[in-house]
């Protein structure tokens, strides 16, 4: 089953003997899908692809950003610009030869999502979003396979093993997702580079331990892990017995699509179809500017406006807007914006209830502000 060359790169595996020939030989035997080759896809994929997981499955449909370097380590400068599957597949391939690598690159859907996880044995989640998230879980449970999951935002991250043929799902900690614009993205809130890492391994290690079927695997447990105080702390997860998926009186039966159900909007940098009437456009709002007839409300935190901001901006994050609408008048046009356009949206609503008809959010942020108006703006 082994070449020579393959006996010398695995030889620190090969002498243990929780691993040894048999255990490698199930690793090389052995399919694992990465749902995202993002900054929990970058170690996960990476480590995976070294210990000699013989068919490495990759899903993604995104190209290379600038801003993905700070912590997707499976790319480099040179990439930008450039598709992550295609470049995942090239650095995997140059690690380890021995081993297959699959592309799938496209959005998963209620469509595929049963036909693309079915082929392998373990399934990775790396996803930044809830729509995904409540997805991959849902196809698992209804494949019957493990679903060694992950998340980070900020400092803190989490791991665990969600299979429902022995322990609770997803839905069992998480019956449904949080209210819309409750949980910022990774876009909007950041993280630590590091951090994915961490828990990019940990996720690994996990699926290696299922394969070798050695040890203890985070099923039933969830890990919770503290950058800024190095901690690890464990909670125990019990199967819920009024689980929607996994649950004996299970009412989904089939996948749907989330996004309308967890009110996902535009992705980073994109901008929806269209333009609300409580939105105006960047080419709207410099032309407004230029006849001085409106007043800018910039809702960020104050880094984030450090960063960049429009000249004359009065910066008041939304974290303190409730306590500080005494500060505007309600006969004053103005017009909120943030970095997508998302908590100024919000922002505009909370303040229309409040009595305030004269505002507006800048569609897309900031960031279509510099994409659109000024290319000399920062963008982060």
């Amino acid at each position: 089953m082994f070449s020579h060359e393959e006996i010398k790169r695995y030889s620190r595996h090969l002498i243990m003997p929780e691993v040894g020939i048999q255990g490698q030989a199930k690793l090389k035997q052995a399919s694992v899908l990465c749902i995202g080759a993002g900054g929990l896809g970058s170690p996960l994929a990476l480590y995976l692809a070294a210990a000699g997981v013989g068919r490495i499955g990759l899903v993604d449909f995104d190209v290379v950003d600038f801003t993905n370097l700070q912590r997707q380590v499976l790319y480099t400068t040179h990439d930008v610009g450039k598709s992550k599957l295609n470049q995942a597949k090239a650095r995997l391939t140059a690690i380890n030869t021995h081993i297959a690598i699959e592309t799938h690159e496209t959005r998963l859907s209620s469509e595929n999502a049963l036909g693309i996880l079915k082929p392998y044995d373990i399934i990775a989640d790396g996803t930044d979003n809830f729509p995904t998230r409540y997805l991959v879980n849902d196809a698992c449970v209804l494949l019957g396979k493990p679903n060694v999951y992950g998340s980070i935002f900020r400092f803190e991250g989490q791991a665990s093993v969600f299979d429902a043929t022995r322990g609770p799902c997803y839905r069992c900690l998480y019956a449904e997702p949080p209210p819309p614009g409750l949980v910022p993205s990774c876009a909007e809130g950041g993280v630590l580079g590091i951090l994915p890492g961490i828990i990019g391994v940990i996720q690994a290690t996990e699926a290696v331990k299922l394969i070798l079927g050695n040890g203890e695997p985070l099923i039933g447990r969830l890990l919770l892990f503290n950058a800024l105080k190095m901690q690890f702390r464990e909670l125990k997860l019990r199967k819920n017995p009024h689980c929607p998926i996994c649950g004996p009186k299970r009412t989904i039966t089939q996948l749907i699509d989330y996004n309308e159900f967890c009110g996902i909007r535009p992705h980073e940098g994109q901008l929806s179809a269209g333009v609300s009437e409580w939105e105006l456009t960047p080419e709207e709002l410099k032309g407004q500017l230029s006849n001085g007839r409106v007043k800018l409300v910039d809702v960020r935190e104050p880094h984030e406006y450090e960063i960049c901001h429009l000249a004359g901006a009065k910066l008041v994050p939304l974290s303190e807007l409730l306590n500080r609408l005494n500060e505007f008048d309600s006969s004053e046009a103005m017009v909120l914006y943030c970095h997508h356009g998302i908590r100024s949206r919000d922002a505009v609503e909370f303040m229309r209830g409040a009595g305030f008809q004269k505002i507006k959010s800048l569609h897309g942020g900031i960031d279509a502000w510099a994409q659109q108006v000024d290319p000399t703006m920062p963008r982060y």
